[in-house]
């Protein structure tokens, strides 16, 4: 693949038509080093976030060794990855699926939340003895973007006496929990570990693993946010406070943290109408967090003013005052609307390029065709991104790089 030193460097020689993700797999790796520096158990990667070859090929090199699956078609791609050690973290599985991940791929790792899955597991893996069996806690999803309590989960009395039920049949037991994607705060996790330690005293069975869940924050913009430390620290406070057995090993599922940085989505400009720009990529596609969850993804702007219009030789234009824009997507359908506001050059216009930053995590994976778009071009980037949570401050930006506030 292609590498260019930057986003802009690409748009000068290439002027992609496309729309184009460019990777920075040096991204991936140093989140990954990150986690499996500081994290004090297992990382396993949340696949469904980004399953590129080369940002997995990143995590691998960095180190990671386990990994989130949660379809039979990630447990088939993942499983070509050598020594990997898969977990089928899904709550609720096909029959299909559960016999062809024990028989056909291997695994012994399930997540399960009610008495009816744990009966499933059991009857399609035979009644194997060799299981880690993982139930699935509801726990509050305090700061999180993208709450993730109402669909999975159990608690209370039941949680206890599911517990109880697959200690008799789990070669080990584990317990695990989801706080939420993108929590910009440690407190859920406070919470959810004293849970957990609740659970366990009233409970009274032996935990052999304890998995975290994902929920790890990226840094999109200027906002708030809690550095990754400060979460480590709470988790191993958590974990000792809750009094877990010596031999309790631990996991935690990251997903969005170790590739968010390492994907940007580089759009043409096709037409501007006052504050509203319409892009080659919209919410069909790999915006599909911008409009449907009101994402502001970082912007700027990697081309000369004008480009299309030949005046590309010129000498630099000066970088107007920065104004609110509105995305428009590609397709003919009117909810392809992205509203922002993306702070851009007020001279942007027809044929100018715009780098959207911090698209590694679940961009690619929630694109689709519709109205006949999807194809992308991709060259790998290697400067840094627009925002990292894996270097003391975040990166200072040129004038013509606008970012949101």
């Amino acid at each position: 693949m292609e590498k260019f030193a930057s986003a802009s460097a690409l748009v000068a020689k290439r002027q992609p038509d496309l729309p184009l993700l460019g990777l920075r797999p040096h991204a991936a790796g140093r989140a990954a080093r990150w986690f499996l520096d500081n994290f004090p158990g297992d990382v396993a990667y949340a696949y469904k976030a980004n399953s590129s070859v080369f940002l997995l090929g990143a995590l691998y090199g960095a180190g990671i060794r386990h990994f989130d699956v949660a379809s039979l078609a990630e447990i088939s791609d993942a499983a070509t990855i050598p020594g990997a050690e898969l977990h089928f973290m899904h709550p609720v599985k096909a029959r299909d699926n559960i016999r062809r991940a024990y028989f056909d791929y291997g695994l012994r790792s399930f997540a399960l939340d009610s008495e009816d899955e744990l009966a499933k597991i059991m009857a399609e893996t035979g009644g194997a003895k060799d299981l880690l069996l993982w139930v699935r806690l509801a726990v509050q999803p305090l700061h999180s973007r993208m709450p993730l309590d109402r669909k999975y989960g159990i608690s209370g009395v039941q949680a206890a006496r599911l517990l109880m039920h697959t200690r008799n049949v789990a070669a080990e037991l584990g317990v695990t929990f989801h706080v939420g994607s993108q929590t910009i705060s440690p407190d859920a996790f406070v919470k959810a570990l004293d849970d957990v330690a609740k659970l366990m005293a009233n409970s009274g069975v032996t935990l052999d693993r304890l998995d975290v869940g994902g929920g790890f924050p990226a840094r999109y913009g200027k906002g708030p946010i809690a550095p990754l430390s400060e979460f480590m620290t709470a988790i191993s406070k958590g974990v000792a406070r809750a009094a877990l057995p010596a031999h309790c090993r631990l996991m935690c599922e990251p997903g969005r943290a170790l590739v968010a940085e390492a994907e940007s989505l580089i759009v043409k400009v096709d037409a501007r109408r006052g504050n509203e720009l319409f892009i080659n990529e919209g919410t069909y596609g790999i915006l599909f967090d911008a409009g449907h969850m009101g994402w502001l993804f970082p912007v700027r702007m990697v081309s000369q003013p004008g480009a299309a219009a030949g005046r590309m030789d010129q000498a630099p234009v000066r970088q107007d005052k920065l104004l609110a824009f509105s995305f428009w997507g590609p397709s003919c359908d009117t909810i392809d609307f992205i509203e922002g506001p993306f702070m851009l050059p007020s001279n942007i216009g027809e044929g100018d390029y715009i780098e959207i930053g911090m698209t590694g995590a679940y961009g690619r994976a929630l694109a689709s065709r519709f109205n006949g778009y999807g194809d992308h071009d991709e060259a790998i980037l290697l400067d840094e991104p627009m925002y990292s949570m894996f270097q003391p401050a975040a990166r200072v930006l040129t004038s013509a790089q606008s970012l949101p506030a």
